[in-house]
């Protein structure tokens, strides 16, 4: 059976060095605010090491979707063509991309790298009780245990649970209103901030011409968060400030990409569809209007030259050669 445990290590020994970095530096190691300073850093910079480590991956994923974009004309052309033969579609496409070099699954290949890293703080948080005895499982000692186990946000124990018991509670020390209050509030700045997250790829790259994309689309931008409403109950407060964190940090990360590296295709899309077509509505409106003009400018030139008396200095200077004759 595949076994999760270096995960699990290699977790909280991302956990523990930035603890101990914290400590040297003289982050109090007791509750300020109701808060333990040091363990809520700890978890935040595993979000930075960990999204530091994936940057290389990210700069794949935005390059495979503006790829995949810059393929919608031809997959739109693919449609229609075998427009009722899904089959024959999907083998046309696969050999497009093929040939492309381009991967509808990359796009999501930086959230698949941080499942194994989302599931071993998970479960490493779930360890944190001060009555587990296993508390020197995967390279912790019993201090190091036992104050993690104590690490509190604003008086909320890190791995308590809105859905947590009054057992589970009372053995971890917690009021049962505040963690709720706490968890709930984290749980609605996830929900809000994955939510973001999809807005602002989307918005910036545009939605995707093919159907399957355009559903992986709409699964990120509103499911994802939908089910968080459910899977947030269950999630340790340590988890969702992991979540959170990625969330921010996703933002910043691409707002920076993009205004790096602004998206080729959206130009192109507007140039082949939807600007030709505002323009086309537009221009037929000022056309009209211009076109009125127009047909008045012709009208107007013939009253300027109408007034012919303008050719009778013409006919003296004609003239003048006769007088001289005579």
């Amino acid at each position: 059976m595949f076994s999760l445990d270096w995960i699990y290590y290699a977790i909280s020994w991302i956990l523990l060095t930035w603890h101990s970095a914290w400590d040297a530096i003289g982050v109090p190691v007791e509750a300020v605010i109701g808060t333990n300073w040091s363990w809520i850093l700890a978890i935040i910079f595993l979000v930075v090491t960990v999204r530091v480590i994936l940057f290389p991956v990210f700069v794949k994923q935005i390059k495979s979707q503006r790829a995949m974009q810059a393929l919608q004309p031809k997959v739109k052309e693919l449609q229609e063509k075998h427009k009722g033969d899904r089959e024959t579609l999907q083998k046309e496409m696969m050999e497009l991309y093929r040939k492309e070099k381009a991967n509808p699954l990359m796009g999501c290949l930086p959230m698949f790298l941080q499942i194994p890293v989302f599931l071993g703080l998970f479960h490493t948080l779930k360890r944190l009780n001060p009555d587990n005895q296993g508390k020197t499982l995967y390279g912790w000692t019993v201090e190091q245990f036992n104050s993690a186990s104590n690490a509190k946000l604003f008086t909320a124990p890190i791995s308590g649970r809105f859905g947590s018991t009054a057992d589970e509670l009372a053995r971890l020390g917690a009021h049962s209103g505040t963690v709720k209050v706490v968890a709930g509030v984290l749980v609605l700045i996830m929900i809000a901030t994955t939510y973001l997250t999809s807005r602002q790829m989307i918005l910036k790259t545009g939605w995707a011409e093919d159907p399957q994309q355009r559903m992986v689309q709409r699964l990120m931008l509103y499911g994802i968060p939908v089910s968080l409403l459910v899977s947030g109950s269950i999630f340790p407060i340590g988890v969702i400030i992991y979540w959170v964190t990625n969330n921010l940090f996703t933002l910043g990360q691409q707002q920076w990409v993009l205004r790096k590296f602004p998206p080729l295709v959206p130009p192109k899309g507007a140039a082949g569809t939807k600007t030709t077509a505002q323009p086309a509505k537009s221009g037929g409106l000022l056309g009209r209007k211009t076109a009125q003009p127009a047909a008045k400018a012709p009208a107007a030139a013939p009253k300027v030259a109408a007034p012919k008396p303008g050719a009778k200095p013409v006919n003296p200077k004609k003239g003048r050669p006769a007088k001289r004759q005579g």
